[in-house]
């Protein structure tokens, strides 16, 4: 686990579903921010919110799109995109690119939730499921000064994308 300098928070496992939510728990039990799952939305979306409800960041699926995308919206602009590179010979491997900054690889076992973000080759996310003895969390943590709500809402992202190309892949819905 990354040290104390780093802000580690918990996660359901497949928890994302269409008007599902659920709160994300800082390493101290206490619920920081929700992610509310818009009900019956044709675009796939849910709402990153702080707890006391004021909204951080919403995401969408893009429905028409070559590879598997998820884009992350702050106050009604584009403001980052996760993509799964299509292509990739031995291990899956995704990019969360901020609009006019940033981008950031993520890569490891995403099925297994072991997986890494980096930026420049900085090691800026580590998602593990080792961290919490609860079968179904795995834990994120965040490096010092990163935007700790778009590197949730990135790990909720490539959760779900993972998730749908499993279904895909076993022709289920």
């Amino acid at each position: 686990m990354p040290d104390a300098t780093w802000t580690t928070y918990r996660l359901q496992e497949k928890i994302f579903s269409i008007g599902e939510d659920f709160w994300i728990e800082n390493d101290k039990g206490e619920e920081v921010f929700r992610v509310d799952g818009k009900a019956f939305s044709l675009r796939n979306q849910f709402v990153l919110q702080d707890s006391k409800g004021s909204e951080l960041l919403t995401v969408e699926t893009k429905l028409l799109s070559f590879q598997p995308m998820m884009t992350i919206q702050r106050q009604d602009q584009l403001y980052a995109t996760v993509t799964k590179q299509l292509f990739t010979l031995f291990h899956d491997h995704y990019t969360i690119q901020v609009e006019g900054g940033p981008a950031y690889e993520a890569q490891g076992d995403f099925t297994s939730h072991e997986y890494e973000v980096r930026s420049n080759g900085d090691l800026v996310t580590q998602i593990s499921r080792a961290w919490f003895s609860l079968r179904d969390s795995y834990g994120v943590a965040v490096a010092p000064g990163h935007d700790q709500a778009l590197m949730l809402v990135a790990a909720v992202c490539i959760d779900e994308i993972a998730e749908q190309a499993a279904r895909r892949r076993q022709n289920l819905p």
